[in-house]
Parts: structure tokens; C-alpha cells; sequence
């Protein structure tokens, strides 16, 4: 027997499942009628996060295209306001997962407890069971840790002593993490990287943006409001599916992740699954700008997010000052396209 929150369940009832079909959609007519909502949703945020827009449509791309993002930057810049902020956005279950050095991966997971009334074992549920998950200062854990994420971010399942929970959808993993330079923290492994579908940088604000800040936070600011329930977002992941990328678009991006594999100074270089993440990501971003169909600058606006964590370079590389981030910026000035039928 399973003790499971009545929320949780009604949740996991009400999302559909892997196999259901998407059915007529009129494209256009569904974007309209989401538009406002999804510019609510970035209005919400924007009263708590003083930074750039670009945050939060990369944070709406992730959610929409069904993938996960890892926000990475000093401490003090706003990376788990933004976090939560956008999580209060949604009428969905949330939960934060503190990573430390002595976290379990039972602890994210969670694990079978003896129940006495029963004499049989029950499933105590992690954190990890919810629609959004906050999983903040991820490289303060080891890899084994951080490994308890990796089933879950990429089947939306999890595994526990042999047997395997589905969990609901929509499901996102937001991430943040401190920069390597700093002490206590360990680097994400390879895999680990690779599913999260974007890396954001969060730097430090501007003096204005700075300002802006200090009078906004000096009070207490109003509560975020809830714009988007789970039926929303599950309906504009599928959308998004819909959304049209030209042939040329697809060579486009497959050429600039072959770019970075065949660099000279790449030890590991962005593998199809990135190619794929760019295109969801792509059509994502398309739908957010109210369009349904992708532009060859919404290709270019989300590469370096999509692609420059998943760019290991060569020893001598790295000793020489070369970064992942110059390879994909490399790949954007060298690579071409070829213009579509449309003309865009």
C-alpha cells in the first residue's frame, strides 16, 4: 500500500498519457487565445526577478518543450527568486530539494518504510514527486546524488528498490548551481548535463537593474499569481509539437552541432539528443512569440543555452583560455542556412 496525497493523485489522473494522440488543432487560433496568459506569466515574474525578459521565455521554453534547465551563477543573483517565482506562476505541485554533501539519493527519490499496522512495506515519496522541482545548489552533492536526478529528468520516472513510479506530467527540473571555481561544489557529470535542455547564466545585475532591485525588495511584494494550471501547459507542450521547422532549418541545425563535435580543440561535442533539444527549443520559442512557425533567429537565440554545456574541450584548449562558449559562438558566424520557401 502506497500513502499518496490526494493533489498527487488527481494530478497524475488528469495528465494524459505517453500514447494519447494529439488530435486537429488550429494552430493560430491557440496561440491566440494562450498569448495572454503566457505574457501574464512573464509580467508575474518580472515583478519579482529584475533582470533580462530573455529569463524568463528561456525558462517557458524549457516548460514547453518538455525539457529541464539549469540556472548557473554566484550566490546573491536572484537564481532561486527567479526559480520560484516562475514555480508560483503555475497551478501546480512544487517542491525545493536542498543539495548538501551528505544528501541521499533517497532523499530525492524517496524509499519503502515498514508500516507495523500492515507488517508490509509502504513508499514514503521524495521530493522528486512533483510538477515543479527546485533543486537548488545541485553541485553541492556528489554524483551519486545528482545521479538520483537522471531517470527522472529523462523518462519521468523513478526506480525505487526495483520498481518503477511514473510521475506526473508536466514535469520540469529547475536547477541551480554555483560556478566551479568556487570551493565545496563538484562538477556535473557529462550525462547529468545533457539532460537538462538549457544552461543559463544568471550574472550579476547592471547598477540601474541593481537599483531596481533594492526599492522593489525594501517592502513586502504583493504574491506572485497563479496564471497557468497543468491542463494549460500540457496542451502547449503539445502545440508545440505542431509548431512548423522548415527542412533547411533542421540541415541548419544539424550542421551546427556537427560543428562543435568536429572542432579541433572538442573532446566531446553537442550529440543528436542536443540537436533535438534546439529544435524543441526552437519551436517553443516560436509559439511563445506567437508564431507557428520557426524563424532561423530563434535557432540562433537559444544555441549557446542549448549547446555550450553540452562542449567539453581538449586539456590544451582549456590551458590555452579557449571556452565552449567561443566554439558555439564560432559555429554561429561560420555555419549557413539556406533560406526555406518562405523566404524566412
Amino acid at each position: 500500500m502506497n500513502d499518496v496525497p490526494e493533489t498527487w493523485s488527481k494530478m497524475h489522473e488528469d495528465a494524459p498519457t505517453k500514447d494519447e494522440p494529439a488530435g486537429e488543432l488550429n494552430l493560430p487560433e491557440f496561440i491566440e487565445r494562450y498569448a495572454a496568459k503566457i505574457a501574464r506569466v512573464r509580467a508575474e515574474v518580472g515583478r519579482v526577478f529584475i533582470g533580462p525578459d530573455a529569463r524568463v521565455e528561456e525558462l517557458l521554453v524549457a516548460l514547453f518543450a518538455r525539457g529541464h534547465i539549469l540556472l548557473e551563477g554566484v550566490p546573491g543573483v536572484a537564481k532561486t527568486t527567479l526559480a520560484r517565482a516562475f514555480s508560483e506562476t503555475l497551478h501546480a505541485e512544487f517542491n525545493r530539494i536542498q543539495f548538501t554533501p551528505d544528501l541521499l539519493p533517497s532523499d530525492i527519490t524517496g524509499t519503502y518504510i515498514p508500516n507495523l499496522n500492515t507488517n508490509e512495506f509502504s513508499l514514503r515519496r521524495g521530493p522528486i514527486f512533483a510538477n515543479i522541482v527546485l533543486g537548488d545548489e545541485i553541485n553541492r552533492a556528489p554524483a551519486k546524488t545528482q545521479s538520483a536526478l537522471l531517470e527522472a529528468m529523462q523518462e519521468r520516472q523513478v526506480t525505487i528498490d526495483g520498481v518503477t513510479h511514473p510521475l506526473a506530467a508536466p514535469f520540469l527540473v529547475i536547477a541551480t548551481q554555483n560556478p566551479i571555481e568556487q570551493e565545496g561544489v563538484y562538477a556535473l557529470p557529462e550525462a547529468q548535463l545533457d539532460r537538462f535542455l538549457l544552461k543559463m547564466v544568471i550574472t550579476y545585475p547592471t547598477s540601474e537593474q541593481e537599483f531596481r532591485v533594492i526599492k522593489t525588495h525594501q517592502n513586502p511584494l504583493k504574491p506572485v499569481e497563479q496564471v497557468l494550471n497543468s491542463v494549460d501547459v500540457i496542451a502547449i507542450q503539445k502545440a508545440v509539437e505542431g509548431v512548423h521547422i522548415s527542412d533547411e532549418l533542421i540541415r541548419y541545425i544539424v550542421d551546427l552541432a556537427r560543428y562543435t563535435r568536429e572542432h579541433e580543440h572538442s573532446a566531446l561535442g553537442a550529440s543528436p539528443r542536443a540537436a533535438l533539444a534546439l529544435l524543441r527549443a526552437a519551436k517553443a520559442r516560436a509559439l511563445i512569440r506567437e508564431r507557428d512557425f520557426v524563424l532561423p533567429d530563434d535557432v540562433r537565440a537559444l544555441a549557446p543555452g542549448v549547446l555550450t554545456h553540452r562542449v567539453l574541450l581538449v586539456p590544451q584548449a582549456q590551458l590555452s583560455g579557449l571556452s565552449a562558449e567561443r566554439i558555439v559562438a564560432e559555429a554561429l558566424a561560420r555555419v549557413s542556412y539556406a533560406r526555406d520557401a518562405r523566404g524566412k
